[in-house]
Parts: C-alpha cells; sequence; structure tokens
C-alpha cells in the first residue's frame, strides 16, 4: 500500500478477497533489494589499460585517481548524466534498489559541486568525497588543498550532500587531517562515514568510531582492538570484496567481526579503477567465498547491513511498514546467489511496490 510492505504472513492466512493483481513466485525467491552503501558513479572514461596492467604484474602508468580526475573534468554534464544513469540502471536489474552515490572524481569546487548535483539526480543518499586524494595541482600544497575541502569546498557543497567521507589511507589523508575535515563537515550538518584501512593498518577505524561514522569502508587490514572498537559503536563494517578482486590483493576474513558482534555491511564500491562493478550478488558470491561469510551473513549484509550504513530503517527488509523493495530470484533459494556465481538470478525487481525491471 502507497509503496510500502502493508502484511506479511502465510500465505494460508490470506483470503483471495484481501488482494489483487497477484504477482505469482511460486518455486521461486524473493529477497529485499539490496542496498549498495558505497558507490563513486560520476566519472568519464575508464582505466581498462590500468587493470590490465596491474593483472600482468606491470606498474601502470595511467595515473590512477587522478586520471580519472582529469577526465571528469573535461566531460559535460550530460557525459557525466548519462553515464551515471546506466551504472545505476545496471545496478537495478541485478536487484540494487537503494543507492549511495559520492562525489570525488572533480577535486575542484566547481566539479565537485556539479558532480553532487547530478548524483542528487539518482538518490537521496549522497556523498562528500572532495577529500579522496590531494589532486595534481595542490601536491606541493596539501594542507592548501585540506583548507579549501573544509573552507569554500564545504560551503558550496553541503546543501546538495547527506553525507562526508575521506580517504583516510597511504597516499591519501592522514588521520589528523580526516578528523579535520569529517569534523568540518560535521559542523556543516553532514553525517561522517569514511574509507580505512584498504592499503594498509591504520587510524581510520578507530577515527571514524571516534566521530561517529555511520560506517568505515574497505577495512581490509584491522587488528582486535578495531574489533573492539566496532563491537562497542554504531559504526558499521563496510567490506567492498570488489576491489579485492580487481585488485588482485589479499581478502580480509570477516569472521572475527561477526564473532564480536559487530554489525557487517557488503558494497559493491563501484568505480573505473578499483572495482568497476555494480552487481551485488557477485559481491555475495565473493564475501562467501573468499571472506568466510556464511550465505545467511552474504545476504544479510548486502540488505539490511547496507541499510544500516546509510542509516536507513526503511529499506534492506521486508516487515510490515518497510518499502516495497525487493527482488524475485528465479531459484527456490537465496544460497543460490554464492552457489551459482556470475548467472543471472534476479528475474524481477521492484521498487516502491512498483515493478521496474
Amino acid at each position: 500500500t502507497n509503496g510500502k510492505v502493508s502484511w506479511v504472513g502465510s500465505r494460508s492466512e490470506v483470503k483471495a478477497s484481501d488482494y489483487q493483481n497477484v504477482v505469482s513466485a511460486k518455486g521461486k525467491t524473493v529477497i529485499p533489494g539490496f542496498v549498495d552503501s558505497h558507490n563513486h558513479l560520476v566519472f568519464a572514461g575508464d582505466r581498462a589499460a590500468e587493470f590490465s596492467a596491474r593483472m600482468q604484474g606491470q606498474p601502470s602508468a595511467a595515473g590512477g585517481i587522478n586520471f580519472t580526475v582529469e577526465q571528469t573534468r573535461n566531460a559535460s554534464d550530460e557525459q557525466l548524466r548519462a553515464n551515471a544513469a546506466a551504472l545505476v540502471i545496471e545496478g537495478l536489474t541485478s536487484g540494487t534498489t537503494t543507492v549511495e552515490i559520492k562525489s570525488g572524481y572533480g577535486l575542484s569546487i566547481a566539479d565537485e559541486v556539479r558532480s553532487l548535483q547530478i548524483a542528487r539526480e539518482f538518490t537521496d543518499e549522497t556523498t562528500f568525497l572532495g577529500a579522496h586524494v590531494i589532486p595534481l595541482e595542490f601536491k606541493s600544497a596539501p594542507d592548501d588543498y585540506v583548507a579549501m575541502v573544509c573552507g569554500p569546498m564545504l560551503e558550496a557543497v553541503a546543501p546538495l550532500a547527506k553525507w562526508i567521507d575521506v580517504f583516510c589511507d597511504r597516499g591519501a589523508f592522514s588521520p589528523d587531517q580526516t578528523r579535520q575535515i569529517l569534523k568540518a563537515g560535521i559542523a556543516k550538518g553532514l553525517l561522517p562515514r569514511l574509507h580505512a584501512n584498504q592499503l594498509e593498518p591504520g587510524e581510520g577505524i578507530k577515527v571514524g568510531v571516534e566521530l561517529g561514522a555511520a560506517s568505515v569502508d574497505h577495512i581490509s587490514h584491522f587488528n582486535s582492538s578495531d574489533i573492539a572498537a566496532l563491537a562497542s559503536s554504531n559504526t558499521v563494517a563496510t567490506f567492498l570484496p570488489g576491489a579485492e578482486f580487481s585488485t588482485r590483493s589479499k581478502y580480509p576474513d570477516a569472521r572475527p567481526m561477526f564473532e564480536a558482534g559487530v554489525s557487517v555491511a557488503i558494497a559493491s564500491d563501484c568505480n573505473p579503477g578499483s572495482s568497476y562493478t555494480t552487481n551485488l550478488p557477485l559481491m555475495i558470491a565473493l564475501a562467501v567465498r573468499e571472506m568466510f561469510f556464511t550465505p545467511e551473513q552474504a545476504l544479510w549484509s548486502a540488505t539490511k547491513g547496507g541499510a544500516l550504513a546509510l542509516r536507513r530503517t526503511d529499506v534492506g527488509h521486508l516487515a510490515v511498514g518497510a518499502k516495497a523493495d525487493f527482488s524475485i530470484l528465479s531459484s527456490n533459494s537465496y544460497l543460490h546467489l554464492a552457489y551459482r556465481p556470475g548467472v543471472n538470478l534476479v528475474e524481477q525487481v521492484w521498487r516502491n511496490g512498483n515493478q521496474v525491471s
């Protein structure tokens, strides 16, 4: 009713007169719509050459994030919008009904503003990631860039973003810079989240917990004190297995997180450099195969866990009052999401009670 779940129960309890327009899922599986809580969808170009070189163990001269920044700055609004739209639709057809979108490939005031303006056309879950890396023009003056992010850039983007994010890792932003940027965002009314401990161990997880971040993402490296900090907080641990897959990095073992009672999410991290996929069923399969999730934990993490990472209570589950966002799988069990990797099992996608794919 009105795009929400109005009743849940056994079929035997329903009278034929109680419903119209029946859609049969006999022999199939209904799951909540996936909540993809970490994405970089506003960009231009690709980095296929960089990927190819990496897979062959060769150094790449493709330029990494700053190459995408150059391509994005040179693209028109129409090009950026069309690319983002294609990726949102791609994710939708594989079951993603709620998506977060970050900026972070503009890294100038004007380009961060237009990135978020475009992102807002597709989702309310928009994230300001001006602190993605130091752009080339500020390489010799990183403190000046941090000051710009905390000052005029933040002032310009604040009305367009719900979240603020920082890449706290080697070659990006230090823990102290991360605190400075996130605190500035919080003061402007944005909610904190961050990239943490992807490339090496560090303080990112603890900084996130300290500042009440909704989620710390990547977390490829963590120790027992990081787990204890997360377990005593409301911060979600978000794993991004597509990044390990696409960079041939070691997958983290998620079992200690679950054993400690940490809330865990899975997201696709769709971006042109290190995880160019929107497919959450693939992320579920990788999490089960490589990160030691159980199939149940993986499905929960891609639905309710993603919702928790966005501080949402209306998506990621199918209880009365939740949004009627769900997928119908062609298989008779959700286990097949991991059991049959690479097979498109999403037969129908429904959003707000309407079939959209």
